[in-house]
């Protein structure tokens, strides 16, 4: 892989990474209503579902979504679902308290497999497949190094928004608002997931 390859790839993931998303916003809101430690293990689950997803669509399965048409809406379907129902939870949910007791708790699996039906996910992947890996002769050694780029970006940066939300936590929940800061940063947050299932659904 050229310098400028590698330059690319670090835009590309940068951007890719960093920009609002259903990752970014869940793991926010994760952070403001459960704290940082009880945040990670969505954390986690984001780079290593993603790097399952990317893995799969280099070894082939990524052209059958695009080939089927009725298996690429039945994927953007379930997953603009799914962000719905989150974003109702996330909205429902106004007081740590609630929040705390299942109304707003994404496990582990669930961020994983949230990679599978996000159909930004899945175009990341295939954008970054077509472009570094797809016909190359040194593909399984690019594949060796675009993974541990991905999966290190991806981490980051949902370690930092939920770093953002846990840092918010205090003020949220401040004792002189009555958990109205919160219900509103609740209503926002899922705001943006529920645009995010609407953005995804033009795909």
């Amino acid at each position: 892989m050229t310098p400028a390859e590698f330059t690319a790839l670090l835009v590309l993931t940068s951007v890719a990474s960093f920009t609002p998303g259903p990752n970014n916003t869940l793991s926010t809101a994760l952070g403001a209503n459960l704290g940082l430690k009880r945040s990670l293990r969505f954390v986690f689950a984001v780079p290593i579902g993603w790097g399952l997803l990317f893995s799969v669509c280099a070894g082939g399965v990524g052209a059958i979504v695009v080939a089927l048409p009725s298996l690429r809406f039945s994927i953007k379907l379930i997953g603009v679902v799914y962000l719905l129902w989150l974003a109702l939870k996330l909205a429902h949910s106004g007081t740590m308290a609630q929040a705390d007791t299942a109304q707003l708790k994404v496990t582990f699996w669930q961020g994983v497999m949230l990679q599978f039906v996000n159909i930004k996910a899945w175009m990341l992947a295939l954008t970054v497949v077509a472009g570094w890996l797809a016909g190359r002769e040194d593909a399984v050694s690019r594949f060796a190094v675009v993974l541990p780029v991905m999966l290190v970006f991806g981490l980051v940066s949902n370690l930092t928004y939920a770093l953002i939300g846990s840092l918010l936590r205090d003020w949220l929940s401040g004792p002189h608002n009555s958990g109205l800061r919160l219900r509103w940063f609740n209503r926002g947050m899922a705001a943006v997931l529920a645009a995010t299932a609407a953005w995804m659904s033009t795909f």
